[in-house]
């Protein structure tokens, strides 16, 4: 029987029948954490679990990047637009900011 350990879910990979996203494991990988490490910090995934999340991103790692890229992006653009639309409300809080270490 072949287990299935990455499922797409509305546009989000996550491992297994968990909320973890498959990208949580990815950083962790590239910054070169061990795969027990990796269990210690998302105590709901395990040893096999993240083995095979591991073994789909090598597999598809072209893919998963691309994945990743375009999620990175889209991280930005949002957090522009929000920089523009909350321009007002950011600069008030930057000169009470600056008032109170002034004051204070």
């Amino acid at each position: 029987m072949q287990k299935t350990y990455v499922k797409q879910v509305e546009g989000t990979y996550r491992i297994g029948d968990t909320r973890i996203s498959l990208d949580s494991i990815v950083y962790l990988f590239r910054e070169g954490m061990s795969v027990e490490s990796m269990v210690e910090s998302y105590p709901a995934l395990t040893l096999e679990q993240v083995h095979g999340a591991l073994a789909f991103y090598l597999g598809n790692q072209d893919e998963v990047d691309a994945y990743l890229a375009g999620a990175q992006r889209s991280a930005e653009e949002q957090h522009a637009r929000s920089r523009l639309t909350n321009a007002d409300l950011i600069a008030k809080l930057q000169r009470s900011r600056n008032e109170s270490q002034i004051s204070g």
